[in-house]
């Protein structure tokens, strides 16, 4: 069973070639159903290996399987090969159960679009990089999957290039994502130094040996690359932009792939991490910490319904930076496999409320949608318990382990993490209250329904922001169409996430879009269930993944009264939250329309103050650096070369070939040499 490990990533591979090659033949929506089919049939055979390690006793749960010699040069050899074990099968479930998924959503979601075929393309190269990212056997390997992972987010985050924010937005990912790229290079240069290959099997033997020092390094420079590419503090700065792209994207993106990769490469090399010095985990711990709190505050204060997903995955992803550097493994992939489907089916969801919608993402201009759309509202609220730590939902297991084991690791760290929770509870409550509760606000014009909105559209004269936005593409130079928000409804066509002016008429999303709504919503009442607390047998998730990370992980000290008395207060909390929110936005006890702080809604002008540096001081420092370049730098190795071919080209006139000016030549020397030698005589 394990020997089609190799099947995994090969099929979503196969999918993306066919579709390369074929897919504007096969057309809408076969070229849908034939990516599906392939994500759908890896999933399968991630299932049938699953089973095939399940067979085998705790020592054998961990197969190697070599394609082939990828790198030979010298000492330093590397395989195309794949491991199969608790840690990489965990991954690949998700990756491809909740891609699946998401494939068949995109079928209904994508419908109509004209470049239908070319979304299924990438998306199966992005499927095939993120398994080849977990399978892959050795740091390179993973570091293919990594750099291939980046490139395909590039792809699908400008997936609409045409307007200049989408594209943007893409290169902002890329771009971020290479500073992650740089820690993971030299980390694997000083592993291989270290220990003489970069093999997991041979890492995990040999960490042991490594020193300290060592180890530290290393362990810094993955946290770098686990920062870029899990969109930590301070480079999360990609992640909200990527809400440019199409929702499935944001989906797989942000739920069940690219964001993850950090978390599991930190996992993965949890033996070098244990080697390192105790304040390298600390920093780990406290980056997670806040990041966690960071991104939750700026959650509270966004109206883009995506945009308060976005910020919360930043927040979750911290979560887990939190529980590795706590040493609790364990509890990491326990979040991230509950994360991955509550924030897969939140996204999914609001994606459906979009489309019903017709393109509005503000939540301002929604409301009441739960009697519209009765599949996605109740789905969403599925979503919504989970990730606000509500029992029995998934969510309040996971992360009652990760304030756990972060208490047992700092109580400070704990009551940020615990602050987090309950800022998660509100904001998620709050877009639960605007969107699918409290006054329709879709069923009037814009101006009247909600004329804040409407005044920073451009329709109602006089507003700040009117003049601000860019959202359409093609009209510069152009007055009467220039690219501001004022004149986006006269553009003709509407850009992605602003709806019509006119009242909107929402409906139920068709079959294709609501059945993973209710299979997701299904999984993350039920996937909490995984690791519960209550006994040792109960534990399945820790005694599956015991083989990977059990010799690392840490081991609580606190009894069961206080396990249970911290998760009461983790209840608790996450109850206030909701009582907060539902008393501010459904009951309009204290405003009739409550105003969040433009600090937060402006993200503490984190991006904007970066982008000012960058465009202003940053710029200018970049180009002194590119002037010492190439004036100092260049201007060195261009004055030695010419000064080589000036003493070359003199040296070249001697050879003249007259046998006369050699002969100059040896009795000019031989006076040199004698007067020399007479000298040093005198001298001496």
């Amino acid at each position: 069973m394990l020997e089609i490990t190799w099947l995994i990533p090969a099929l979503p591979l196969a999918g993306f070639l066919v579709l390369l090659a074929l897919g504007r033949r096969l057309g809408e929506p076969l070229a849908g159903w034939l990516a599906t089919a392939a994500v759908g049939g890896s999933f399968a055979a991630s299932v049938v290996v699953f089973l095939g390690l399940q067979a085998e006793g705790e020592e054998g749960r961990s197969y190697v399987q070599t394609l082939y010699e990828w790198v030979p040069a010298g000492g330093f050899t590397v395989d195309v090969g794949f491991l199969a074990d608790p840690l990489s099968v965990t991954m690949c479930l998700f990756i491809t159960g909740v891609g699946a998924l998401i494939h068949l959503y995109s079928i209904g979601y994508m419908h109509g679009d004209p470049n239908f075929t070319k979304f299924f393309v990438y998306l199966n190269l992005f499927v095939f990089s993120m398994l080849m990212l977990v399978l892959g056997d050795n740091l390179l390997l993973t570091f293919l999957g990594w750099e291939g992972v980046g490139a395909c987010s590039y792809f699908l985050i400008s997936f609409w290039h045409t307007s200049d924010a989408n594209a943007s937005a893409g290169k902002k990912a890329f771009v971020t994502n290479r500073i992650g790229d740089w820690g993971y290079m030299v980390a694997m240069f000083l592993t291989f130094t270290a220990l003489g290959s970069i093999s997991y099997v041979d890492i995990q033997r040999g960490a042991g040996g490594l020193a300290t020092t060592t180890a530290t390094g290393i362990a810094l420079l993955l946290l770098v690359a686990a920062v870029g590419k899990s969109a930590q503090l301070p480079l999360f700065v990609w992640l909200p932009d990527a809400m440019a792209g199409p929702t499935p994207v944001s989906a797989l993106i942000h739920a069940a792939t690219m964001v993850t990769s950090g978390v599991y490469l930190l996992v993965r090399m949890n033996p070098v991490l244990a080697q390192a010095e105790a304040w390298a985990p600390t920093a780990i711990a406290v980056v997670g910490a806040l990041t966690a709190l960071f991104a939750a505050t700026i959650a509270v204060a966004q109206t883009d319904i995506k945009k308060v997903l976005a910020y919360s995955t930043v927040s979750q992803l911290g979560y887990l930076f939190l529980a590795i550097g706590s040493g609790a493994y364990v509890a990491a992939i326990f979040h991230m496999v509950t994360h991955a489907v509550f924030k897969a089916l939140l996204f999914l969801g609001s994606g459906s409320v979009i489309h019903g919608m017709g393109d509005e993402q503000d939540m301002r201009r929604m409301g009441a949608l739960r009697k519209i759309m009765p599949i996605t509202a109740i789905t969403f609220m599925f979503g919504w318990l989970a990730i606000a730590g509500i029992p029995p939902f998934s969510g309040f297991w996971s992360k009652d382990e990760i304030l756990l084991f972060a208490f047992e690791k700092s109580p400070a760290l704990w009551v940020i993490g615990f602050a987090t929770a309950i800022l998660t509870a509100f904001y998620m409550s709050r877009q639960v209250f605007m969107t699918f509760f409290g006054e329709a606000r879709w069923d009037r014009p814009l101006e009247e329904a909600v004329p804040e909105l409407a005044a920073e559209r451009g329709l109602t004269p006089g507003h700040p922001e009117a003049d601000e936005a860019p959202v359409e593409e093609g009209a510069e130079g152009d007055e009467a169409h220039a690219p501001t928000v004022a004149n986006v409804y006269e553009a003709g066509h509407l850009p992605h996430g602003v709806g019509p002016k006119e009242a909107i008429h929402p409906h139920e999303s068709g079959w294709l879009m609501t059945l993973p709504l209710v299979v997701l919503s299904a999984f993350a009442l039920v996937a909490g269930f995984l690791q519960t607390p209550f006994s040792d047998d109960t534990k399945v998730l820790e005694h599956w993944l015991e083989p990977v990370v059990a010799p690392d992980e840490a081991i609580l000290d606190v009894t069961g009264t206080f396990q249970a008395s911290l998760a009461l207060i983790a209840v608790l909390g996450a109850v206030a939250g909701l009582v907060v929110a539902f008393l501010l936005y459904y009951r309009r006890r204290w405003a009739d329309r409550p105003v969040e702080p433009v600090l937060l809604l402006k993200g503490w002008y984190y991006d904007s103050s970066i982008a000012a540096f960058m465009g202003g001081p940053g710029r200018r420092g970049f180009d002194a650096v590119a002037w010492f370049d190439r004036h100092v730098i260049d201007g060195a190795v261009n004055g030695v070369a010419a000064l080589v071919r000036g003493t070359g080209s003199g040296v070249r006139r001697t050879q003249s070939g007259f046998v006369r000016a050699y002969a100059g030549i040896v009795t000019g020397g031989a006076v040199v040499v004698v007067f020399v030698l007479l000298l040093r005589g005198v001298v001496l």
